[in-house]
């Protein structure tokens, strides 16, 4: 790599690997110039397009075009997704993006290559790169484990490609069932959001990828479900159940980059708030890693929230609340940015604090090194065998056993089964918005999908080779069109059983029912998809109820209509014989529900986080009482809990508690149970959610094995934020129950916490830690 004469010396300071970071930083700081300092704060979409409907929210509008060679000369922070914005092999991306790293290094007079970003929701978002599960099917698993193992395959895949930042994963906690990106999200209980983004954030910077933790913050929050909605949330539902993911995934797993939410709150744009950008997050916290802006998020600064009066108001306020990195394209932190430095109207200073920042992180990353190279010498293969493996492991535990009550399944191995349903045979079927399929092939409609995936109807063909199996489609997804249904309804008569395979397409800004835009009025299966079923249940033949959906769907129309349902949340490229492994009893279903699934279509929002005025009563006529509770999910084995023990305790407010268990699995076949621990306070100076989760584990059993559990309580666990936003942990009565989903308690133990009031800061415990061992 070639530095221009004169200038940055091979032999500087800030060339030197042997000397630390900061020092290294500061020594190149100060031999740049402004506009050098402030093309370190933005990124390029090379390729964006600047017609149609896009992949980011209002992407025509504030994209414009530049003069890439003359851009470069001053060196760049970031390279927008140069794998996710069209479909290009892997290799000859990967090729590409080396090309453009060599230039960027060859045009600038210090040779600094960009950080390179992509999607990785449910997996690298590149063309024949394996779709995983979305992140609702990892919250289904209950197996941070396996989602840790996950990310560390992202990860290496992404490096492979030359890629050194992933903009996932999404800690949002559910709200409201009916925000489009409820998919996205790993479910509405923030001690499962916290603990499962946690182990994906370790995967992922285990294999040297810097992690974006996004939507930060409250996002998921906005009013009405729509997206970019005003937040209303108060500051303490803030702290309890927005934040904490958010805290976990940065202590605990290193998270090296934080994402700006589009959002405000209370009329503060996130984007424009030094309290949770700067006094939250790296005063209290302790972060000392990039926040990056939401796709254009600064701009919308003007454009949306009206607080800027135009781009360099908009960077000024971005960069006082501490935003270091604009994103994905330059528009404020350009030359409106450098302008308003020469003329006095933002502080060099801040431009100082951000540039210090990044360039910590590329020295973190090698690329203020000598021996800088942009190729990785690895080979590129995004969908490998592994990778398959994978994939089909994690969408295998996601999938949910929501009803089951006359033992329909697994289903008999010759039988005539009729398949219906506009989800049955579509590969698409099983894919969230942020896979490239349907992220970015829509706009290609040439190319081909680039990976197999098999159909439910294709899956279940192979898994079932003595089956006689009929299909129809019966209608679409989203159109009302009833046309189909007589041909479903033949086939459904002429079986023993039909297989009703229903629910979403994923999509962007309205062209799904499912995904980022794609918000619903209600809870209703989309189109016609609830006449159908409702067809197929008057012929009379036992209806199995198959849903691929992005979110839960009120099912109590059918309850005790149907004689199964299976629940699984886009799963991804292996899917399908994830699926026909459940119904044909070769994979024991273990999934357990990460949101619940409603009665009814109305009386949302509500999720399992209450407080006693949020749950039934005689005061209002709607009952939001789920029909499948957080935490729910059957099996097609059975487990016994025994010996419990947990007695009535008294212990001081900073101390700790064990409960300890078998769990015994008494039936003929192997299979998982999942054994959730939630806390009840009945009295405090607050009101409480009637319960939360604060631990669980997942244990697999063969027929006959027994696991001993111990869950090892700290009081840190029961704190909350008092009336002034104190955290503290209050004397009085908890309750500690071991249960099976929200509303199956198996076993209770009752503490009293004596002594004073303990306030209790960012060092607090924040996980209940599970041993296990032999019975």
């Amino acid at each position: 790599m070639s530095t221009a004469p004169g200038t940055a010396s091979g032999t500087a300071p800030w060339r030197d690997p042997a000397l630390p970071a900061p020092v290294r930083v500061d020594d190149l700081l100060a031999r740049m110039t402004l506009e050098e300092k402030t093309a370190q704060l933005y990124g390029v979409w090379v390729g964006a397009a600047t017609d149609g409907d896009g992949v980011a929210p209002l992407q025509r509008e504030m994209t414009a075009d530049h003069d890439w060679d003359e851009l470069i000369t001053l060196g760049l922070g970031q390279l927008t997704r140069s794998f996710g914005t069209a479909p290009v092999d892997p290799a000859l991306g990967a090729q590409a993006l080396a090309r453009a790293q060599r230039r960027i290094a060859e045009a600038g007079r210090f040779g600094i290559p960009a950080v390179a970003h992509e999607e990785c929701l449910a997996g690298f978002t590149a063309w024949q790169a394996t779709a995983y599960p979305v992140p609702l099917a990892w919250g289904a698993t209950f197996d941070p484990a396996l989602v840790e193992e996950l990310g560390g395959r992202i990860g290496r895949d992404l490096r492979a490609a030359g890629v050194h930042q992933g903009l996932a994963p999404v800690l949002d906690v559910v709200r409201d069932l009916r925000w489009g990106r409820v998919e996205e999200t790993i479910g509405e209980d923030p001690y499962l959001v916290g603990t499962i983004g946690t182990a994906y954030v370790r995967g992922l910077e285990s294999a040297g990828v810097v992690a974006t933790l996004k939507h930060f913050a409250g996002y998921a929050s906005s009013a009405g479900a729509r997206n970019l909605a005003p937040v209303r949330a108060g500051g303490r539902e803030l702290a309890e159940v927005t934040l904490p993911p958010f805290e976990m995934a940065l202590r605990e797993g290193g998270a090296r980059s934080v994402m700006a939410a589009y959002t405000e709150t209370d009329g503060v744009p996130a984007s424009a708030d030094p309290r949770l950008l700067t006094e939250l997050l790296r005063e209290d916290w302790g972060f000392t890693g990039t926040v990056v802006a939401d796709y254009f998020g600064i701009g919308f600064l003007q454009s949306l929230h009206r607080v800027a009066a135009d781009p360099a108001e908009a960077a000024r306020i971005a960069l006082e609340a501490g935003i270091d990195v604009e994103l994905p394209t330059l528009s404020c932190y350009g030359t409106p940015l450098v302008d308003a430095v020469r003329d006095g109207r933002i502080p060099e200073a801040l431009v100082d604090r951000a540039a210090r920042r990044v360039l910590l992180q590329k020295c973190e990353l090698g690329l203020l090194d000598p021996d800088w190279t942009p190729e990785t010498g690895e080979r590129v293969d995004l969908d490998s065998a592994g990778n398959r493996a994978l994939a089909r492991r994690l969408a295998e535990e996601s999938v949910v056993l929501l009803d089951n009550p006359g033992g329909a399944l697994p289903l008999v191995p010759d039988a005539r089964i009729a398949v219906v349903g506009p989800r049955a045979a579509d590969a698409l079927a099983m894919l969230g918005c942020y896979s490239f399929p349907s992220h970015v092939l829509t706009h290609h409609p040439e190319v081909p999908l680039g990976i197999d995936i098999p159909t439910v109807l294709d899956a279940l063909r192979a898994e079932l080779p003595d089956a006689k199996v009929a299909f129809a489609e019966g209608c679409g997804v989203s159109d009302p069109d009833t046309s189909g249904f007589a041909e479903a309804v033949a086939r459904a008569s002429e079986s023993e059983v039909c297989v009703a395979v229903l629910g979403d397409r994923a999509g962007l800004f309205g062209r799904g029912t499912s995904g980022e835009g794609c918000d619903a009025e209600d809870l209703r299966l989309p189109g016609a998809q609830a006449e159908l079923l409702d067809a197929l249940v008057a012929t009379g033949v036992p209806v199995v109820l198959v849903l691929l959906t992005g979110r839960p769907y009120a099912l109590g129309r059918w309850q005790g209509r149907l004689a199964a349902v299976v629940q699984a949340f886009f799963p991804g490229e292996e899917g399908g014989p994830a699926l026909a492994g459940v119904l044909s009893g070769r994979v024991n279903p273990s999934g357990r529900l990460p949101v619940s699934v409603p009665h009814r279509p109305g009386g949302q929002p509500w999720t399992y986080l209450q407080p006693p005025l949020g749950l039934a009563g005689e005061v209002s006529n709607l009952d939001p009482t789920p029909l499948y509770p957080f935490g729910h999910g059957g099996s097609y084995t059975a487990f016994a809990w025994e010996d419990f023990t947990g007695p009535e305790a008294e212990i001081p407010t900073d101390g700790g508690y064990d409960l300890s268990l078998t769990v015994r699995n008494t039936g003929e076949r192997a299979g998982a149970e999942v054994v959730q621990l939630y806390l009840h306070d009945p009295v405090a100076s607050v009101t409480r959610p009637d319960i939360r989760l604060i631990g669980y584990r997942r244990v697999e059993l063969s027929p006959g094995e027994a696991r001993r559990l111990t869950f090892r309580f700290h009081t840190d666990l029961s704190s909350f934020p008092d009336r002034t936003g104190t955290r503290i942990v209050e004397p009085g009565e908890l309750e500690l129950r071991l249960a099976a989903s929200g509303t199956d308690v198996r076993h209770r133990a009752r503490l009293r916490l004596t002594g004073p009031v303990r306030p209790v800061g960012a060092g607090r415990r924040l996980r209940c830690e599970v041993t296990e061992t032999e019975a």
